[in-house]
């Protein structure tokens, strides 16, 4: 199962979000002692410039960890099994937060904020949800405390 979710993982684009980068030769690349560690919690929070996000457009950071748009800020959670990131979660948490697209699998928790395509991931298999859980559980624990998401009236 770990297996089938490295693969999943590796295939489906977490990265590209949850994985902070630094440019190199071909672009950026993913810092592989901070891969699926989320936005890193002591990077300053980047300003918000101009009225993009207000007429529609969603904007990315230069590592694609967070993202701004009509809903304000949102930034990529930290997967590994840190307990700031999935380390505390059970297999029902994230198999209900990748169904309904609930923060950390609480049925009447908050929505997952774009660019979180979870209504993509919902249709998944049992198996491929579990094999994707069992995969980050077994990663190497990143502490990094993500910050929660800034709404539109907090934004400059």
């Amino acid at each position: 199962m770990v297996k089938r979710g490295e693969y999943l993982v590796a295939t489906m684009g977490c990265d590209d979000c949850h994985s902070p980068k630094r440019m190199g030769q071909h672009g950026p690349e993913v810092i592989p002692e901070l891969r699926l560690s989320g936005y890193p919690a002591d990077r300053p929070i980047q300003q918000q410039t101009g009225t993009s996000p207000k007429l529609g457009w969603m904007l990315m950071g230069a590592d694609l960890t967070s993202a701004v748009g009509p809903w304000g800020m949102s930034f990529a959670a930290n997967l590994t099994s840190d307990e700031t990131g999935i380390g505390r979660w059970t297999e029902h948490n994230f198999i209900t937060a990748m169904r309904t697209g609930k923060v950390k699998g609480i049925e009447n928790g908050r929505p997952m904020l774009p660019p979180m395509p979870w209504f993509n991931f919902k249709n998944l298999t049992d198996e491929d949800l579990k094999s994707i859980f069992a995969y980050l559980k077994s990663t190497k624990p990143v502490a990094n405390l993500v910050p929660a998401p800034l709404s539109p009236d907090k934004l400059k």
